[in-house]
């Protein structure tokens, strides 16, 4: 009997070696918690590397939890932070509760998506930094591949939050990008309390591309101030708890 598992694992792993930079070993940036990087290749978020984040729909509330979840990354990274944007609407005091302090970010404020797209690339390119952020409503293939193979020659993790402020932008985020995962963050109800009060914020989140993976989604609490995700106390405790992650076909 063929080994179906076997020839799609030695296929996923030709794949990986022909994307990757011939010059350069991928590293990874885990999440530490083995639902999520098991579906990663390489058990890690690729460094080294361009990602996208976007929020799960139109509203405020999940852009921030977009830009939060991007920030946690950014937090377990090593070295400064580039945060490049075009509107100066970043709350300092909601990055560093999910881990990203203050005197590790630079900000830079550019004028329109263009502008933003040449500081995030000149900044992939400069090597010295842990992480470089930029928020754009629009990203084109060839801008991404300008992005992934500055991002490779440098090491240097960028992350693309996607922002828009039309309908029209928004539909731009399905579109084919040389990026290798694409994520989705959707703000949930907030974890349950034994008492009154406001319990720690929940997130769906969705890995909806991931280059040489497996799609997947995931309920997970969100950043804490280490810049790390967690398992909810109540899907850890219920019957079946591992298996609440659902997978499915790459997009």
């Amino acid at each position: 009997m063929i080994d179906n598992t076997a020839i799609v694992d030695r296929l996923r792993e030709r794949i990986a070696s022909l994307e990757t930079s011939p010059t350069r070993d991928r590293q990874v940036l885990p999440f530490g918690i083995d639902l999520l990087d098991r579906v990663l290749p390489g058990g890690g978020l690729a460094l080294g590397a361009l990602h996208e984040v976007a929020g799960g729909g139109n509203g405020a509330i999940h852009g921030a939890a977009a830009a939060l979840f991007a920030a946690g990354i950014a937090a377990r990274s090593h070295g400064q932070i580039l945060w490049c944007v075009t509107r100066p609407d970043l709350f300092a005091p909601a990055l560093a509760q999910a881990g990203l302090a203050p005197d590790r970010v630079i900000y830079v404020e550019a004028g329109d998506d263009k502008a933003v797209l040449a500081c995030f690339e000149e900044g992939l390119r400069h090597g010295g930094l842990g992480a470089v952020v930029a928020e754009v409503a629009r990203l084109s293939m060839t801008a991404s591949r300008r992005l992934q193979l500055s991002a490779e020659s440098s090491g240097t993790l960028g992350i693309a939050i996607r922002r828009w402020r039309r309908q029209t932008e928004a539909a731009d985020f399905g579109q084919p990008t040389a990026a290798v995962t694409r994520w989705r963050v959707t703000a949930l109800p907030s974890s349950p309390l034994p008492v009154p009060g406001v319990g720690r914020a929940r997130w769906q989140i969705e890995l909806i591309r991931c280059r040489a993976g497996d799609s997947a989604e995931f309920e997970l609490e969100a950043c804490d101030a280490q810049g790390c995700l967690a398992v909810p106390s109540d899907l850890v405790d219920r019957p079946g708890a591992k298996d609440h992650e659902r997978r499915f076909a790459v997009r």
